[in-house]
């Protein structure tokens, strides 16, 4: 693959573990700047990871790491977040919205808390983190909005099978539908990546199990390179899209996905892919 993230400067939701962390790194090789706005202050219990050691890793892979204790959530945080990483590094090229929350139970048995979380973290997040980067985005030459969200499919057995995180997600992907035409005008790109498998992280463990992640998913290493993929190209000519991994891959080149994970045949589907 061609193109580079040198001196580009990527805010990220998230990013403490995960393909979050893996799409930092890869653009940490390239010696960009990386802020990750994180809740992940200290180590937790059962998850690999914090905004500290992932800052650590992105350094040690020849990127500039900013890491910012916040909630995605709330707007003086995010807000706080725009504002530190202009300050260290100058501006905001890149906005990434990785941060995401996770329950796939049935309507009848989703708890409000639990429905409002999604809300507040897939959608509002995402909405709030690239209007609060707008201004510097603007300011950029090299202007991009990625979204970890999927394609919009309407088929009725997705809403179906678990209302509550579909509303979410589709809702990430409302921001890239509408970011992309309604900020067409300044050069700046809005897109959505989803992979077509299941990636082995921390959220498909506790789901699939750790013996099935291993032998069923592939690395978060396929969502970054396709990521890295999408933020090199022209914002002028690719934006609006909703795009699948190993589709990116494909586009350049790459065709042998052994390098991600066990063979297609092994894989389980991802979730919204018919």
């Amino acid at each position: 693959m061609t193109g580079t993230l040198a001196g580009r400067t990527i805010l990220m939701s998230g990013g403490s573990r995960g393909i979050g962390l893996a799409i930092a790194l890869r653009a940490a090789r390239d010696g960009a700047n990386v802020a990750l706005l994180a809740k992940t202050d200290q180590p937790h219990p059962t998850l690999e990871g914090t905004v500290h050691t992932a800052a650590e890793a992105i350094e040690a892979a020849g990127g500039k790491a900013l890491p910012i204790v916040g909630d995605v959530r709330d707007e003086e945080s995010v807000r706080g977040a725009v504002a530190s990483t202009v300050e260290r590094y100058g501006g905001i090229d890149i906005v990434v919205n990785n941060a995401s929350a996770i329950d796939l139970s049935k309507t009848a048995d989703l708890p409000m808390k639990k429905y409002d979380l999604m809300q507040d973290i897939n959608c509002r997040g995402s909405f709030l983190l690239a209007k609060a980067a707008l201004p510097h985005l603007i300011d950029s030459d090299h202007a991009h909005v990625l979204s970890l969200s999927p394609p919009i499919n309407l088929a009725p057995h997705w809403a179906g099978g678990h209302l509550g995180y579909t509303i979410a997600k589709y809702g990430m992907s409302l921001v890239t539908l509408g970011l992309a035409q309604e900020w067409r005008e300044h050069g700046i790109a809005a897109n959505s990546l989803w992979p077509r498998t299941a990636i082995d992280t921390a959220a498909v463990r506790t789901f699939m199990g750790a013996e099935t992640a291993d032998t069923r998913s592939r690395t978060p290493e396929i969502m970054s390179d396709a990521a890295h993929a999408i933020l090199v190209r022209d914002p002028a000519e690719c934006t609006g899209e909703f795009f699948i991994d190993d589709d990116v891959l494909a586009q350049e080149g790459i065709t042998d996905f052994s390098a991600y994970g066990p063979d297609v045949s092994q894989l389980v589907p991802d979730l919204f892919l018919d």
